[in-house]
């Protein structure tokens, strides 16, 4: 995903942290995409994810601007974190883990867990976190229609009261001005959702992606299906669109 930071293992097939982390990501990613259109953000537990941290970083010693500093962020951003009012950036996750002494899995679970439950709370974490993806890109999805079918509604309204309301050449042009306006704002935002909330998978080889910008744009389309040429075969068939890569 061009937007998402990717932990990869050079030599070895990727960890469970970095499977953890990079699916942490990605449903971070869509939470905001939601939350910027003022919908109600998802729960992702971060009152015990920040009182484990607080208790982690006072188990080391460490004071808020202790850390802070360590991270290169403000002590101010420690305590929403420990206040569950914000989580930390993707891009110093692991650091984080690091100066606590803990893993991605434990600090995404807000607790320690012994080792004999690690794989069960591994593969507890991956679905949830696999099913919070899914949520948050349905209603992406979801929103596309609604942005869609409200700059189609304007366009309408405002071609009819052109054609209909107008008296002079003036108003006419300003109603058709205003139509094209809403129908393109209204497009352009339908647009750019769909192709940000999950994936599309090629209907040839069945890799997963999201293609970049000019791509998506210009690509022929059956509904949400779009006719593109996937990076990973090479060729270019439909692909279907998926809310998740599995």
């Amino acid at each position: 995903m061009d937007c998402l930071f990717q932990l990869k293992d050079r030599r070895t097939q990727p960890s469970v942290e970095s499977v953890i982390l990079n699916r942490w990501f990605v449903f971070i990613r869509a939470n905001k995409a939601h939350a910027q259109t003022g919908k109600e953000a998802l729960d992702v537990n971060q009152t015990k994810i920040g009182k484990f941290i607080a208790s982690c970083r006072k188990e080391r010693g460490m004071t808020q601007a202790g850390l802070a500093e360590m991270l290169g962020v403000s002590d101010r951003a420690v305590s929403k974190w420990e206040t569950g009012r914000s989580m930390p950036d993707s891009s110093i996750m692991l650091e984080l883990c690091g100066h606590l002494g803990i893993d991605a899995n434990e600090l995404l679970s807000g607790e320690r867990i012994r080792m004999e439950k690690r794989d069960e709370r591994v593969q507890e974490n991956l679905l949830q976190l696999k099913k919070r993806e899914e949520e948050a890109n349905g209603r992406l999805l979801r929103l596309e229609v609604v942005f869609g079918t409200i700059g189609a509604v304007a366009y309408v309204v405002f071609v009819l009261a052109a054609i209909f309301c107008a008296q002079d050449w003036l108003w006419r042009t300003v109603f058709i001005a205003s139509a094209l306006a809403f129908f393109a704002v209204g497009m352009c935002f339908a647009i750019k959702i769909e192709r940000e909330a999950g994936y599309y998978r090629c209907s040839n080889c069945g890799h997963v992606y999201v293609p970049v910008r000019r791509q998506h744009w210009t690509a022929r389309h059956r509904r949400r299906n779009r006719l593109m040429v996937c990076p990973s075969c090479g060729e270019k068939c439909w692909a279907e669109k998926v809310v998740s890569k599995d």
